[in-house]
């Protein structure tokens, strides 16, 4: 096999095996701190009664969104360890910006609608 115009490199075995260990650590860690955020959010909810529904659905999806965003961060850098040459990194990291790009914004549209709404209500509540 030829590598024309293309810079070759290769992990050797034992550093790959460290990346995933370390990325499969980085994943267990996180969802540990996502199921304590979770806890910690279920707990206030239940010694607040007063708290509103609208900064629940706030919280609720911002952890929902940063799981997301994490997840995509982890699964993309696992993927660049796997990575056989530079142009696999380039397309690589392409479609993770475009990815990302495009699920912040949706995410952006859908967090406005979500404070929209609790500003909303919290208005109809006072009156």
């Amino acid at each position: 096999m030829t590598d024309q115009g293309h810079e070759r490199f290769e992990l050797p075995p034992e550093m790959r095996s460290m990346a995933e260990t370390s990325f499969r650590q980085a994943r267990e860690a996180f969802e540990k701190l996502l199921a304590n955020a979770e806890a910690a959010a279920g707990s206030i909810e239940e010694r607040g009664a007063s708290m509103r529904s609208g900064a629940r659905d706030i919280g609720a999806r911002a952890i929902a969104f940063a799981e997301t965003n994490v997840q995509a961060s982890l699964d993309y850098a696992q993927s660049l360890v796997h990575a056989r040459d530079l142009s696999e990194v380039m397309r690589l990291h392409g479609e993770y910006v475009q990815g990302q790009m495009k699920t912040l914004a949706e995410q952006a549209s859908e967090m406005g609608q979500i404070v929209s709404r609790a500003a909303m209500d919290a208005t109809r509540a006072k009156h």
